[in-house]
């Protein structure tokens, strides 16, 4: 749809739950809109005197949006920036610019601390709100014509809320198999159960999801028909996929059909890394251009995939972003992007739970972005997009050094479409591994280099370990585990991403899987765990009992 012919969001509030419905305005946060009027005396909330906070100013030294190159190179290393930064004092002055937020603002409307650190509103500061407006509308660009900003204490809260705005105990929400496992922990204990739909290399898939909606069983099922999607489409959790447009739109258009709200949650949207290719074939990337740019910004943004919202004529999508990969995970900064009916029961929940995120925080982040202005905050996405890129190139690189890799193209499962790689070892006969595991040559593992996020997910070829009988994958996938954890490696465990292993007796028949972080250790432990790995498994498979 063409979102400059944009319509109104539709009614969509007989998708609220009657928890939802029932949260009145908190009686204190209905006051606040007086509170900002002109000449007014407040004498009704109790609020703390601005003059007793013990912060005159907060100051921060922060980095440049152009701190990172655009261009992935070979000798690039973890934190090379750091090094970088302190290599000498004109360098420091150049790659950081102070900025200082007073407790009482030095021009009128001016971020402080007086107002950032004091009670308020569950909603964002006018500052923040204008960015984040701005953001949206040329990032994003959704289809409906009233969709509005509200703040939350980031993705994980932003689901939890939505969860419970949305759904009743005994109602169940479409996820795909594998999944983030803090959103289904969130929503289990109020007896909302996740229903899993079967993905494929571009993620939940979209025949699958018109079959299971078409053919719902209510009393079979023992739950209504599921109206609620929580979905994650870019760098999804964990299997790294990225959904392209062309699914998402068939996605969007079934939802309609069956009336589903569909929860975005997309923590790694500007994590879109590309394809990983091998070292010896990789061309030059892109080189920098100097300062932000205007130009430049609409380029990249053109690059992303696009969000639900670029689709959603009718307001049935809730985005859910947060600052969390893209600045800090402990500034507990989020926000939704949904229509005005939906937020507005977000925000009344928010009154009476975290209220609002941190005035530390929010105010920090609000003045870096002023600082840095949208193009520079786009320059510094574009940087980050290339340091991830290149952290999941490296940790690739080593699996490759590490084993054997073969590429296959899967016509079935959740890797249908993509070019698997599977492993086997690199061990010669001469060395201490033993000929006859030498001659096995069997796939240990397999596993697609994600396109985005930042997670490798890995497939265990159990079937090939000396000692399996079926029924054995999750005792081995245990005792895998634990002899990695043992040797100081630790994986995530596969087990905790599979939707339906959440609910009690229900059965995980795909077990023997890890989820690997490359995101956040130097280059030299990357090398070093997947060197561990590589002898740990290459034993694993050697032995012949449990």
């Amino acid at each position: 749809m063409n979102v400059e012919k944009r319509a109104k969001s539709v009614d969509l509030s007989h998708h609220l739950s009657e928890l939802s419905k029932a949260r009145p305005v908190s009686p204190l946060k209905g006051l606040m809109k007086y509170f900002s009027q002109p000449g007014i005396l407040s004498l009704a909330g109790g609020l703390p005197s601005p003059a007793y906070f013990p912060v005159s100013d907060i100051s921060a030294n922060v980095l440049v949006p152009e701190s990172f190159g655009l261009s992935p190179t070979e000798a690039s290393t973890s934190l090379s920036w750091l090094w970088k930064l302190f290599s000498n004092h004109n360098a420091n002055k150049d790659k950081t610019h102070s900025v200082t937020i007073p407790k009482y603002p030095a021009v009128e409307g001016d971020i402080n601390l007086a107002t950032a650190l004091q009670y308020g509103q569950a909603s964002a500061q006018s500052q923040l709100q204008d960015f984040l407006k701005l953001f949206i509308s040329e990032v994003y660009r959704p289809a409906f014509e009233d969709w509005t900003v509200l703040i939350d204490t980031g993705n994980t809260d932003g689901w939890s809320r939505a969860v419970l705005t949305l759904c009743n105990p005994g109602e169940g929400v479409l996820c795909e198999e594998w999944t983030y496992p803090s959103a289904m922990a969130s929503m289990i204990p109020f007896n909302i159960k996740p229903v899993a739909v079967a993905m494929d290399g571009l993620g939940m898939k979209s025949d699958a999801l018109e079959n299971l909606l078409s053919q719902w069983d209510p009393v079979l099922r023992q739950m209504p028909r599921p109206h609620v999607m929580y979905i994650v489409p870019v760098g999804q959790n964990p299997s790294g996929s990225t959904m392209s447009v062309a699914r998402k739109k068939e996605i969007y258009d079934i939802c309609v059909k069956y009336d589903v709200i569909i929860v975005e949650d997309d923590p790694y949207y500007f994590l879109q890394l590309g394809t990983y290719t091998f070292k010896d074939d990789r061309s030059p990337g892109a080189t920098s251009s100097g300062k932000p740019s205007a130009d430049e910004s609409k380029r990249y943004i053109s690059t992303l995939t696009p969000s639900f919202l670029n689709f959603d004529y009718e307001g049935r999508v809730i985005r859910l972003d947060t600052f969390s990969k893209t600045i800090a995970p402990g500034s507990r900064l989020g926000w939704f992007t949904c229509n005005p009916r939906f937020a507005e029961r977000l925000e009344r929940q928010g009154e009476t739970t975290s209220q609002a995120p941190c005035g530390f925080g929010q105010a920090l982040i609000t003045k870096i972005l002023m600082h840095w202005t949208y193009d520079g905050y786009i320059r510094w996405l574009r940087g980050l997009r290339t340091e991830y890129q290149q952290r999941r190139n490296f940790f690739v690189d080593c699996l490759a050094e590490e084993f054997h890799l073969h590429a296959v193209t899967t016509t079935a499962g959740v890797w249908e479409g993509c070019v698997v790689y599977q492993a086997s070892s690199k061990v010669k006969k001469n060395t201490s591994i033993t000929d006859k595991y030498s001659a096995r040559d069997c796939t240990m593992f397999s596993f697609v280099p994600p396109t985005a996020g930042m997670f490798v997910w890995l497939r265990l070829h159990l079937d090939q370990h000396p000692s399996f009988v079926p029924g054995d994958e999750d005792t081995l996938e245990t005792k895998l585990w634990t002899k990695l954890a043992e040797n100081k490696v630790l994986f995530g465990p596969g087990w905790m991403f599979a939707a339906n292993g959440m609910v009690e007796g229900s059965e995980n028949n795909d077990s023997g899987h890890f989820r690997i972080s490359f995101s956040n250790g130097e280059f030299a432990d990357l090398k070093k765990a997947v060197t561990i790995f590589g002898r740990v498994i290459r034993e694993f498979f050697q032995e012949g009992d449990l």
